[in-house]
Order: C-alpha cells, then sequence, then structure tokens
C-alpha cells in the first residue's frame, strides 16, 4: 500500500495542463451500452475509477481499449445484464449502467453501489424514475433487478436535484418509446457532456443546461467520437492549493465558467485570479481572509471542493463556517486536520473554523476521494513531513496528483507503508 510524503512549506509556481473529467468520462463509458456501435473517447484521464468501469463493460459485453488518453468502446460478442457485487461495490458510479442497460437489454441486475463513505447517496429517485417508465423493479439480496420490454417515455420530476439520477434516466430515455420531460434536472457541466454525446450518437435530447430536459426516444443509436470535457473538481483543487500555498499557478486547459463559484470564494480569501479562453491564472493572497462556504447544486459552490476549502480556510486568518448541503457524512477530514494543528468544530452540518497561522506535520489517514486532496493540501502549507495513507482514495480522482505537483516545485513523493 503507498503513501505520499510532503515536506510543506514551498508556494507553488510554474503551469499544469488539466486532465479530462472523470465524472463526465464515467457516464460517457455507460453509454456504450446503449449501441452496437463504436464510441471513441479522447482526454480521458487514467484513473482507477476509469479501469473500475472498463472492466465492468467487460462483464457486460463492452471491450474496451485505451491508448494515450483515447478509449475506444464496443460491443462485442454476447451482452450481460447482471453488474455484480464486487466491482460495483468499489465505485458508486456504477449504478450508471442500470438505466442504459434496462434501456438496450429491456432487463438489468444491477448491486447497490458501494464508493465513498460520505453519505447514504440514495438510488431511490433512479427507481422511481424507472417505474414511472414502466420497469418493474425488485430489490433482491442487494441486487437492483428491473425488467421492462420497452420503456414508455414519461414525465419525470425529481424530488431533489441528482447528477446520477439526471444521467441514468437520461440514457434509459433515449431509447424508450415516446417522449420524456425530466423536471428539476441537474444542470451540472457532466449532464451537458452527457447529452452532447448522446445527441452525436442519434439521440433528441432538447433543453440540456436547463432544469427541463426533454427527449424523444428513437429506435437505435449508433457510434460517435468525442472529447471530455476537462476535470473541475482537479482544476479546482489545484487552485486552491495555489491560494493555500501563497504561489502563482497558470492552469491550462480548463473551462473556467465551470468553476466560477469557487472562483468568487477564492477572489473573496484575497486570491488574484485572471482567466483567458481555456487558461486561468492565480496568484496566491499574502493573508488569506476568511470566508463562509455553503454547498450547492451546480452553478453553486460545489460539494467536491468543500473539503479542499475547509483546508484553506484552516489556515485563514479569522474565523469561517462550511455549510454542507448536499451530503450528511462529508466532514471526515476534519479529526485528520485537527492532528496537524487546525481548531475546527463540527456541528451538525456546518464545521466552524477558527484559522491558524501554520499547520503541523502528523501521520493521517484518507477517508475518502476530496477528503484525500484536502489533507494534501494541508501537508503543502504544515511544517515538517507529512504521511497521508490510504492514497488510493486519491488515485479514484486524480491523474497523477504527486508528479503534477512537483511540477509546481511541491517536494511531495510516492513511497510504500511498511509494516
Amino acid at each position: 500500500m503507498d503513501k505520499i510524503v510532503i515536506q510543506g512549506g514551498l508556494p507553488l509556481k510554474g503551469r499544469i495542463k488539466i486532465s479530462g473529467s472523470k465524472n463526465a468520462a464515467l457516464p460517457l463509458m455507460a453509454a456504450s451500452l446503449l449501441t452496437d456501435s463504436k464510441l471513441i473517447l479522447s482526454h480521458v484521464p487514467s484513473l482507477m475509477d476509469i479501469q473500475t468501469m472498463m472492466r465492468l463493460l467487460k462483464v457486460l459485453g463492452i471491450h474496451s481499449s485505451m491508448m494515450f488518453g483515447r478509449l475506444a468502446l464496443q460491443a462485442k460478442g454476447r451482452r450481460g445484464h447482471e453488474a455484480p457485487y464486487d466491482i460495483v461495490r468499489k465505485m458508486r458510479a456504477s449504478i450508471l449502467v442500470l438505466g442504459p442497460l434496462l434501456a438496450k437489454l429491456g432487463k438489468a441486475r444491477v448491486s447497490l453501489p458501494g464508493g465513498c463513505a460520505i453519505g447514504a447517496r440514495p438510488i431511490n429517485l433512479h427507481l422511481k424514475a424507472l417505474e414511472a417508465m414502466g420497469a418493474k423493479i425488485k430489490l433482491e439480496e442487494g441486487y437492483v433487478n428491473a425488467v421492462c420490454p420497452r420503456l414508455k417515455g414519461a414525465r419525470i420530476v425529481f424530488d431533489d436535484v441528482t447528477v446520477t439520477g439526471t444521467e441514468n434516466i437520461m440514457m434509459a430515455a433515449v431509447l424508450a418509446k415516446g417522449r420524456t420531460i425530466l423536471e428539476n434536472a441537474a444542470l451540472e457541466p457532466e449532464v451537458t457532456d452527457l447529452a452532447d454525446l448522446l445527441n452525436h450518437m442519434g439521440a433528441k435530447i432538447a433543453g440540456v443546461g436547463t432544469s427541463t430536459i426533454e427527449i424523444e426516444g428513437v429506435d437505435d443509436l449508433g457510434g460517435a467520437s468525442h472529447t471530455v470535457i476537462p476535470d473541475r473538481i482537479e482544476a479546482g483543487t489545484f487552485m486552491i492549493a495555489a491560494a493555500m500555498t501563497r504561489g502563482d499557478v497558470i492552469l491550462e486547459g480548463l473551462n473556467p465558467s465551470h468553476v466560477d463559484a469557487l472562483t468568487q470564494k477564492l477572489r473573496d480569501a484575497g486570491a488574484t485570479i485572471e482567466s483567458n479562453g481555456s487558461r486561468l491564472r492565480l496568484i496566491g493572497p499574502r493573508e488569506i481572509k476568511p470566508v463562509d462556504v455553503k454547498t450547492a447544486p451546480f452553478p453553486g459552490f460545489a460539494t467536491d471542493f468543500q473539503a479542499q476549502f475547509t483546508a484553506l480556510m484552516s489556515v485563514a486568518n479569522g474565523q469561517s463556517t462550511i455549510t454542507e448541503t448536499i451530503f450528511e457524512n462529508r466532514f471526515m477530514h476534519v479529526p485528520e486536520l485537527n492532528r496537524m494543528g487546525a481548531q475546527l468544530e463540527v456541528k451538525g452540518n456546518m464545521v466552524v473554523i477558527k484559522g491558524v497561522e501554520r499547520l503541523q506535520s502528523a501521520p493521517i489517514m484518507a477517508s475518502d476521494l476530496r477528503a484525500s486532496a484536502s489533507l494534501v493540501l494541508a501537508g503543502l502549507v504544515a511544517k515538517g513531513v507529512t504521511d497521508i495513507h490510504r492514497v488510493y482514495h486519491i488515485d479514484r480522482g486524480y491523474e497523477s496528483i504527486e508528479k503534477k505537483l512537483r511540477r509546481l516545485g511541491a517536494k511531495v513523493k510516492r513511497a510504500k507503508v511498511r509494516y
């Protein structure tokens, strides 16, 4: 098992290129289940979650090959309809195969998902929508069993905004008979990216980027080539890292509009930010100002930035609050940051932060993907050498993070843990 070792105290300086979005690539890969033709995805990041999805799709009859960020996917031989527990438990995004399987094959057996321990993240909204489209669904022995010869269009009103729910039902609806209307649909860029691919495959989707999406079902979909959007969460993480270390970093290959909410909060914290096309420069402040944050669905402040921004506020000059509205259990990084000298107190769905002048190194342990990123940021500014254990979490969502940090001047390395 690996750990990441960081010698803190150096400002980040230089430029890096942002990888393709994991959260966009996974549903794009699941869309391969909807066609017998080949899909070509470019700008795909090399991550554990991508490998997990490739293994899952192979079980379902989709063969794939990846080289230098170019991923080819195509159905070959017999199709499968069961997504087994042994694979699905490793990644919650595996539930994204449910809608496409049901739409294409008329049946699906998908294990209830696993992944990061940041809350229940129930799939009841997915199941309720599929039932409204005519599916017969039973939960048996930890599996979702769904059957429907052909789904029928319906008006779906999501009780809460759900990104994977919107993506799953959108994929189910493209092969359904008739029109499907999704109300209170997610606005995230990853949803738009999926809709763009589906339309290139021959789907008829309108209203993308709004809360009402209309889908006119078609009989078949073809192949397509598509470039995955930049990873806004990776970009935001490096923006926070630059601010936190009082650095000067240029990010290339991102979409600045995808990080508008974070950009405003970083400016409030004292950072100087300039963007031009797909390029953004952030200069960290001499003194980090305290800023209150409340997470919200896009275009609000993303929950996936919450842990990293908490780390930033832990060294701000004053008191701030972070309120989490998306997940009920996303403060597991707080005890680890406190081990490093931060003064954080969780009160319900809020953490109250009293900024300290500097964090101290300590052996710490990652609990989930974004929590692990926050601990890396903390290590960058801590006095001494910080060891971060269980970094397999970070490998799920950040492509070669230690290499990119070294390019910016950080003293960081990966090492084997010896017991």
